[in-house]
């Protein structure tokens, strides 16, 4: 619309301004002729006209002061003799300049007048008539040359608008049959869009994302199937006890008792595996207590008061540096539930050996390492010791009561906390776990 209607606007107006000069112009000149006549008559106006040349102008009329008609150019129709009051001229008998122009059907009419003084005295008028179809044809031109553009340029936004919208559809709509598919339960299906564009960007972030879903959901089937095996080994070892008693007639007292003894054990076993699986549940929660300034030194030095007696039924020698002044943001049984499952790990571990525990301060952070003198992590399982039920010697582990899971706690809840874990092998034999925390000062101030 605007394309065909400004510039026909604009140029319309350029023609008006020029008609309105150049008839203006002739007026003028042909005013010019006449003032010097004192009483205008048809001979006197002819023979001024004469010398006027004008051939644009369609029609020139000349009147005198009553308005009657002393001089007509067309030859056929002649007005003089006769009395016209056209606007135009009404206009000019009464002493001003007057002009019209209008365009419709395929012209340019044109109208203009002005008074003949005679010492200042109106004595008749001139009007000019003007019927131009050349300057409206090159109008009409340019208007068609306007439709010719304005159609091939919306033919050409349709097929451009149609191509980017089949382009933009057909990634989004594999974007959704992505979404639906992966909605179904297909974490490992991948989308691939082409380009650099924001729906391409949406499906790296897409992949990136079921990536994430796909990781998640195998440790999830991961966990529960090794959740349902071990939880199921100690229910079948009870159930095996309990069927032995009951389809035994002649059981003895003694052997009753170590029966219903290691019914006993394994019951705590079960109850330390579901213990373990409700503190990291909440750990996957993300609900953590709110943090405190915590002294580690307290913890730690309460920690191994309680390992000492298991210290010594294993046979193992427990040692510990200290410094004080070891301040984290935590909360008490945080960091209790870390040295604990450390420290018990090490013990079960150590194979009767030695078990040292260290806490020190280095670089801002605070730092605890337990490290046995046992026969240490196989190299492969290092990535794998903070997996949760993931054990080195599977055997060996539940023999020792473990439940796979003291390692993957303490992860979850260092890394909540900022801090990091970190196992590795000593060079004279046996394993060090060190964890690090930010330290803090007493009133709760980052070091």
């Amino acid at each position: 619309m605007l394309l065909n209607s400004y510039p026909l606007l604009v140029s319309e107006d350029m023609v008006f301004r020029s008609k309105q000069a150049t008839m203006q112009n002739s007026i003028s000149v042909m005013v010019y002729s006449l003032s010097g006549l004192d009483r205008l008559t048809e001979e006197n106006v002819s023979t001024a006209m004469a010398v006027v040349e004008d051939t644009e102008l369609s029609r020139i009329l000349v009147t005198n002061s009553a308005g009657k008609v002393l001089y007509d150019t067309r030859e056929t129709g002649s007005a003089v003799g006769s009395y016209v009051l056209y606007t135009e001229i009404v206009q000019a008998l009464t002493g001003s300049d007057a002009f019209s122009c209008a365009y419709h059907n395929g012209a340019f009419r044109s109208r203009g007048s002005s008074p003949v003084l005679y010492h200042n005295q109106i004595i008749g008028a001139v009007y000019a008539y003007e019927y131009d179809t050349e300057q409206a044809a090159l109008l009409d031109g340019l208007q068609e040359n306007l439709l010719r553009l304005s159609g091939m340029i919306g033919v050409a936004v349709l097929v451009l608008s149609m191509m980017l919208s089949r382009v933009l559809t057909q990634k989004i709509s594999k974007l959704l049959n992505a979404i639906r598919q992966v909605r179904e339960g297909a974490y490992s299906h991948r989308t691939r869009i082409a380009g650099r564009d924001e729906i391409a960007q949406l499906g790296e972030e897409f992949n990136s994302l079921t990536d994430r879903l796909q990781k998640t959901e195998d440790a999830r089937r991961r966990f529960v199937s090794d959740a349902s095996h071990e939880l199921k080994t100690p229910l079948a070892a009870i159930r095996l006890l309990t069927d032995s008693i009951l389809q035994t007639d002649d059981i003895d007292p003694v052997t009753t008792r170590e029966f219903v003894a290691d019914i006993g054990r394994e019951a705590e076993r079960l109850s330390r595996i579901t213990e373990d699986l409700l503190r990291l549940t909440r750990l996957d929660s993300g609900v953590l207590e709110r943090a405190a300034v915590v002294d580690v030194l307290p913890v730690l030095e309460q920690v191994l008061r309680m390992m000492s007696l298991v210290a010594q039924e294993k046979g193992a020698e427990l040692t510990y540096e200290a410094a004080e002044g070891c301040f984290v943001m935590a909360t008490r049984d945080e960091i209790h539930q870390v040295i604990y499952n450390l420290v018990d790990n090490a013990i079960k571990h150590s194979g009767g050996a030695a078990v040292q525990v260290e806490l020190s301060m280095e670089d801002g952070a605070v730092v605890l390492s337990v490290s046995d003198n046992g026969p240490g992590i196989p190299e492969d399982d290092i990535s794998r010791i903070f997996e949760r039920f993931y054990r080195v010697d599977k055997a060996r582990s539940r023999a020792a009561g473990g439940t796979g899971l003291g390692l993957a706690i303490v992860r979850d809840t260092v890394e909540r906390r900022g801090g990091t874990v970190q196992a590795a092998n000593r060079s004279g034999g046996g394993a060090v776990f060190t964890v690090r925390w930010r330290a803090v000062t007493e009133e709760g101030d980052v070091v």
